[in-house]
């Protein structure tokens, strides 16, 4: 019986991307399908049994929104795929072409939600970001009732979305890639303290850096930061502040060096802004560090106090404090025990309902009624 095939598209995304590859063309891929994923990436290759067809990283966003678009269209058209699977806005207009142009099904995976984020760009110019969000809510939700599936991270992207109707799929850690080992840290010499993702101000890079100010040179404290900086100046202006000492910049590596930093760290770190996008956004990192046994120190916001606080695995605090980050810190370096027991009640808490299984199923399911649907 031949094999459906599917195509992933991303213009923005590197093709190793923890959702589109580790978990959803992972997942397809062990299910059965032939699965070809278009994306940034160094070279073409199979991984994992996923074909990754490699495109080149952009020199800039221009490059990138009017150019590459166009290479992913014409080499998506060559896969002849079943189910065209895309993950970025800026994709729209090949996702609509290629359900015009071939009758196959299409579905559109929403990261974000797209006007909201569109509010917080700083390379855009403050005047035009709203009209452009209101531009851009209006061409995404024109598109969208033109495809087969919709796919979101969160219920609060699937709310703005009325047809098709929205499946949720979370960004839940995957349980066969956690390591089966007990991490026991209490007696730790040197306290870890982890963040890993986008370096920016949106997600409290300042922030984290000045709270290490703010503790005593006698504690053994160091920041871990492990992603790419979105900006040199921001790099610039952390390692110019006096709390930099106390940080090793690693850069972006693979999910398994980062996990296997997570490992050997005491505390994780997610201390994004109150920004329209992130007030009710499920980080990726939120959950992995969970799923590693740390504790996390997080924003403040409804949703993640509910996690948080709920599962009884970390602490929340004002994001735009240094001074309160700080405090959270030296209160976990106070108690071992304590961070121990978070620790244990996150991973707990991943295990039981917030993993990638469950997710996975609700992927699976809606590619079997895509298929079926005449």
């Amino acid at each position: 019986m031949e094999r459906a095939k599917v195509c992933i598209l991303s213009s923005v995304h590197p093709a190793l991307d923890t959702r589109i590859f580790y978990k959803e063309a992972k997942t397809l891929a062990q299910a059965g399908y032939e699965v070809t994923l278009i994306a940034q990436h160094d070279k073409s290759e199979t991984v994992n049994g996923v074909r990754i067809i490699a495109l080149p990283s952009p020199k800039n966003r221009f490059q990138r929104i009017f150019f590459l678009t166009w290479r992913i269209f014409r080499l998506a058209l060559r896969q002849k795929a079943d189910i065209y699977h895309f993950h970025d806005p800026e994709l729209l207009l090949v996702g609509l072409l290629l359900k015009l142009l071939t009758g196959t099904k299409v579905v559109y995976d929403v990261h974000e939600d797209v006007p909201q984020d569109i509010l917080t760009k700083a390379w855009l110019p403050s005047l035009i970001r709203r009209p452009i969000a209101k531009v851009m809510n209006f061409i995404e939700k024109q598109v969208a009732y033109h495809l087969d599936a919709i796919v979101t991270a969160t219920e609060a992207i699937a709310d703005a979305f009325k047809k098709p109707e929205p499946i949720v799929i979370h960004n839940y850690p995957d349980l066969t890639a956690l390591p089966q080992s007990d991490r026991h840290q209490i007696n730790a010499s040197e306290f870890v303290l982890i963040y890993i993702g986008v370096i920016n101000r949106l997600r409290g890079a300042v922030e984290m850096v000045r709270a290490l100010e703010y503790l005593s040179i006698d504690l053994k404290v160091r920041l871990e930061l492990i992603g790419k900086f979105e900006s040199p100046d921001l790099a610039r202006e952390l390692a110019a502040m006096p709390g930099s000492q106390r940080v090793r910049f690693f850069g972006w590596l693979s999910w398994e060096e980062a996990w296997h930093h997570a490992q050997s760290a005491t505390v994780g770190l997610v201390l994004f802004h109150p920004a329209p996008n992130h007030e009710k956004a499920l980080p990726n990192k939120l959950f992995e560090y969970m799923a590693a046994g740390l504790p996390v120190i997080a924003s403040n916001f409804p949703l993640w106090k509910e996690i948080v606080e709920g599962n009884k695995c970390g602490l929340t605090v004002d994001p735009l404090n240094p001074k309160e980050i700080a405090q959270a810190i030296e209160y976990l370096i106070e108690h071992p025990e304590l961070r121990q027991e978070m620790g244990e009640n996150g991973r707990r808490a991943v295990i039981e309902k917030y993993n990638w299984e469950q997710e996975a199923e609700k992927l699976l399911a809606l590619y079997q009624r895509l298929l079926e649907r005449v």
